[in-house]
């Protein structure tokens, strides 16, 4: 079986003055598992892990696997566009308690398959790696048949895929991975195609503001319930659209904060959504229902 399943949320990471609000950030993390959230996964896109410190990091890390203990897992962002600087996240992150470490592929080197390969198998060797493909990120698109082949890594146990093509999925697996290999959207409005094509679970933002109901999503999924994860998925279609209007974490941390979860904070080069970036969050979380 798959080694991670389920509603992974790509958690926020909340600021205030300039500094990880830790209060703000044990209270997300608490919340999230209370709803129903199987993993959590700081540091990411989503968590501006570009822009925290070492220490920022290793703190955020910590603070999840803490509350996650028992009930969760946590999947750690670590992954940076050098080799050695990965290898010393990945190695800060089991110190601090992660699962497993998220790994991007290296952005702007622009590697060869080769490079890929090596380079999550240095990672591997120190904690298991859920490798991260999201070409419109790094400019680097990881084919099905290079994930197949680094799956077969010692240590690699899984793929967040978010190439935007959910055909990906169905490649992969024809490909041959590991029964514990676990395939993980990356994008929200393929949760239940790649549920239904043989992935395992999604790496959300839009868990962060509806945490019950993506949970509730893939555990109708699993429980054969696929009328209840239509509904889900259609319903989330105007919310997911939102949370993109402008680069994300930009409208997930303003609906966050809308819902008085956290501050409006963000590190630059992110700057606060704009007014009708905001308005359409707005829209969106009133017409969802219960959000606001």
């Amino acid at each position: 079986m798959a080694q991670f399943r389920g509603s992974m949320v790509a958690l926020v990471t909340p600021l205030k003055g300039g500094a990880v609000d830790e209060a703000a950030l044990r209270e997300l993390a608490r919340w999230q598992l209370a709803q129903g959230t199987h993993g959590l996964v700081p540091c990411g896109t989503t968590g501006e892990g570009a822009t925290l410190t070492a220490q920022e990091q290793d703190r955020v890390i910590r603070i999840c696997v803490e509350e996650a203990r028992g009930k969760a897992k946590v999947i750690a962002g670590c992954g940076t566009n050098s080799t050695r600087t990965t290898v010393e996240n990945v190695q800060r992150a089991r110190e601090a308690g992660a699962d497993a470490a998220l790994v991007v592929t290296p952005y702007y080197n622009k590697p060869t398959p080769e490079g890929l390969f090596r380079h999550f198998e240095a990672a591997a060797k120190h904690l298991p790696v859920v490798m991260y493909n999201v070409p419109s990120r790094t400019s680097l698109d990881m084919l099905p048949d290079a994930i197949a082949r680094c799956a077969k890594i010692p240590g690699v146990v899984g793929v967040k895929e978010a190439s935007g093509n959910v055909v990906r999925i169905a490649e992969i697996l024809s490909l041959g991975v590991p029964d514990d290999f676990s395939i993980l959207s990356g994008d929200d409005m393929f949760t239940l195609p790649t549920l239904a094509s043989g992935g395992h679970g999604i790496i959300s933002v839009v868990a962060n503001v509806a945490p019950a109901d993506m949970a509730g999503l893939c555990n109708a999924f699993f429980k054969g319930d696929l009328r209840g994860a239509q509904a889900a998925q259609v319903r989330f279609a105007p919310l997911v659209k939102a949370l993109f209007v402008e680069t994300n974490p930009l409208p997930v941390k303003h609906a966050l904060h809308k819902m008085g979860r956290i501050g409006p904070e963000l590190r630059l080069p992110l700057t606060p959504i704009s007014e009708a970036g905001a308005a359409k969050v707005d829209a969106a979380l009133r017409a969802y229902g219960g959000l606001l």
